[in-house]
């Protein structure tokens, strides 16, 4: 097995930052990670990979890694930082085999370091397996301890590594690539989407109540090639046609022979995190044979009809709140317009804002266009809100541009529990909504009016069951069970033990 990895920098540094304090963390959820398969003999399935990373960035910016199978060599390659940071094309070419495993990371479970960088790799009886894991274990303590009891060792603070682990430590039992993986699924308990590379194959799969999404793609051309990737618009970007996706409970087997099926668990229960429908996934991935542009353009027609309000314009917090706001226009007969110009290289820097400039704030991130917000009664529309700080910079903004009146419409309902499955959510006292009224909560932001979408109006636009989807940080029931003990921070492994410093790639 070969690993390579690059030293830090500062760059790689400045972007691993968990100890940033409170106010300066993003007024957003954050999505656990984005995960990408490739099985393609004779193809550069290490190029394949980086493209469909690059194009899953949005899932993740702290680390990128890509691991290929190459008969009983592994080549891996990870780091901290963007996917283009991470990779050149040295890197690529030195990264052979017909299997690649790609990540590109957002912490949930084991804080912002190199180590922790994905795939996780563990040798087994069989050869080395890679894996990539979107999501978050709500057991992941009682698995770690018992796969140390067994005098298995951990290089990381991750979840993903004791799943990775746990399938080895089956393997290494004596149960083959697809029996040792479907043991290890049963030890877990939460949200996982895998895509995990063998030996023998590429598999993929969904936890029973397929929380987080993955789907599958072809490439053209003989032998059949298949793509696994956490949504459509990484298979859209290397030329992969859409199959389906990967169903709750299901495990699928890439091999030279083709895909073979196998459901392991019993009686799934689909519950899609709704907000991927929302906000995570791109506008331009598919869910239920649409665009999500199309269902959130839909959510915004919604929120007209139930929370309409004479105005001039509707713009939108860009980019996540474009579609709802126009959606929005269309029913209210408001004009759209855009009256925020988003700064989209604003994560790119480094050099620290004076004071007057922190202070400022937003327009760090977005600008007002004076002459369209000028003497303006004003809709902004937007997907969510947490915290609510950066709500308030937004209106200020639009205020001191001009505007007369600032009305806020989301098109979602209020956020009041924090998400146990993947999603980055702060503790329940620091989620605005689940300790103010939403009119506290128009007070606070300084809005004239503020209105959220029903639950039942962002359930039923999605034209799937209801029962489908996961709601629990709008109303904390949790279809997986949370142990009251998980009631913790992402760092919750780092509280047990911290790990001695070791190489990406390791």
């Amino acid at each position: 097995m070969s690993e390579q990895a690059t030293s830090p920098n500062s760059l790689s540094m400045a972007l691993a930052h968990p100890g940033a304090p409170q106010g300066d963390r993003p007024d957003k959820p954050e999505e656990a990670c984005g995960v990408f398969g490739v099985y393609a003999p004779e193809q550069s399935v290490a190029r394949l990979a980086y493209f469909g990373l690059f194009a899953l960035q949005h899932r993740g910016q702290e680390s990128a890694g890509i691991a290929t199978l190459e008969g009983d060599r592994v080549h891996c390659h990870k780091d901290m930082g963007l996917v283009s940071q991470v990779f050149n094309d040295a890197i690529l070419a030195g990264l052979p085999g017909s299997i690649a495993v790609g990540h590109t990371r957002y912490s949930t479970t084991g804080s912002s370091h190199r180590c922790n960088a994905q795939p996780a790799l563990v040798s087994t009886r069989l050869g080395t397996l890679a894996l990539a894991h979107n999501g978050n274990l709500v057991n992941t303590g009682q698995l770690r301890e018992d796969l140390k009891a067994a005098q298995l060792e951990f290089e990381t603070t991750t979840d993903s590594e004791a799943i990775a682990i746990a399938m080895g430590q089956e393997v290494d039992a004596g149960h083959g690539w697809v029996e040792g993986a479907i043991r290890a699924f049963k030890r877990c308990h939460g949200a996982f989407s895998l895509v995990i590379g063998t030996p023998e194959g590429l598999l993929g799969t969904r936890d029973p109540n397929g929380v987080r999404p993955l789907v599958i793609g072809t490439l053209p051309g003989t032998p059949q090639r298949y793509v696994l990737a956490s949504e459509t618009c990484g298979l859209d970007i290397i030329g992969a046609d859409y199959v389906r996706d990967v169903e709750p409970g299901e495990l699928v087997v890439i091999t030279e022979e083709g895909l073979a099926s196998f459901f392991w668990a019993e009686a799934p229960q689909p519950k899609l995190c709704v907000f991927e429908m929302i906000y995570f996934a791109r506008p331009d991935s598919v869910v239920n044979q649409e665009s999500l542009y199309s269902y959130r353009m839909r959510i915004g027609r919604q929120l007209a009809i139930e929370s309409p309000v004479e105005a001039d314009i509707v713009i939108a917090v860009p980019d996540s709140g474009v579609p709802a706001a126009i959606g929005y226009s269309q029913v209210s007969g408001i004009p759209y317009a855009e009256g925020l110009i988003k700064n989209r290289y604003v994560g790119r820097t480094f050099i620290q804002p004076t004071q007057s400039m922190r202070e400022s704030g937003i327009r760090m991130k977005l600008n007002p266009l004076r002459d369209v917000l000028a003497g303006k009664r004003v809709i902004i529309v937007d997907d969510s809100i947490v915290r609510g700080t950066t709500s308030r910079k937004i209106v200020k903004t639009l205020r001191d541009a001009g505007a007369t009146e600032v009305h806020m419409r989301i098109s979602s309902p209020p956020v009041t529990h924090p998400c146990f499955y993947g999603i980055d959510t702060d503790s329940q006292d620091h989620l605005i909504a689940a300790t103010k009224s939403v009119e506290a909560i128009a007070a606070q932001i300084e809005v004239d009016s503020l209105a959220y979408l029903s639950e039942a109006g962002m359930l039923t636009a999605t034209g799937d069951k209801v029962e489908n989807f996961c709601t629990a940080c709008f109303n904390g029931h949790y279809p997986i069970p949370v142990p009251d003990a998980l009631k913790r921070s992402k760092f919750m492994l780092e509280k047990l033990e911290v790990p001695e410093p070791v190489a990406a790639g390791s």
